[in-house]
């Protein structure tokens, strides 16, 4: 059986990207190949060398040059890449690269509070000001515009009016941890 490489591409902590690799240890036909990053010190490089997995970290020139970011990926056989809290909008030369495959997990039920310099507690803190009564995550797959593309699963959550975007943040991890790394396993095994 052919096995499906993903790239699991993210900025912070990677609490989402160590879930991912958890979850795709062993599995027969997906395996995440490498972790990339914008970022120096983000934690989620230190996640990935605990489970051996191999990562790099590019700069921004290096992510606006085709060759060499797709030589990159070229030379590590990736099939499909996964965002996990990656902040910059992905260049039109990358999504031409992997037509349809490429996903994002988006902490708010789209359109909804998304688009660009919505993310992380920016988020939660927006549903909160605006009173909403639920929220949840939104997965899609990657077009040139932040979060406008194709949904292919959104989860909600019930909101109580006293919570806090902390605690709005703990709803919304709860349902990125559970259905994430699943609809990723459905979407690269669907579509490849």
């Amino acid at each position: 059986m052919k096995k499906f490489r993903i790239a699991v591409v993210a900025s912070g902590s990677g609490t989402n990207a160590e879930n991912i690799i958890r979850y795709f240890r062993g599995h027969d036909a997906i395996e995440v190949a490498m972790v990339l990053s914008n970022n120096p010190n983000a934690f989620v490089l230190q996640r990935a060398s605990n489970f051996q997995i191999p990562s790099t970290v590019f700069s921004r020139d290096d992510f606006r040059s085709p060759q060499a970011f797709l030589g990159l990926l070229a030379e590590n056989k990736i099939t499909h890449i996964v965002l996990a809290g990656f902040l910059w909008l992905i260049p039109d030369y990358l999504i031409q690269a992997f037509p349809d495959r490429i996903i994002n997990i988006h902490p708010a039920l789209l359109p909804k509070f998304g688009g660009k310099g919505m993310y992380g507690s920016k988020v939660h803190e927006a549903v909160k000001a605006a009173g909403e009564t639920e929220t949840g995550i939104t997965i899609h797959l990657v077009n040139e515009k932040y979060d406008e593309g194709t949904v292919l699963f959104q989860k909600s959550c019930p909101l109580d009016a006293g919570y806090t975007p902390e605690q709005i943040a703990e709803c919304v991890h709860v349902l990125e941890y559970q259905y994430y790394p699943k609809v990723i396993e459905k979407w690269v095994m669907e579509n490849s």
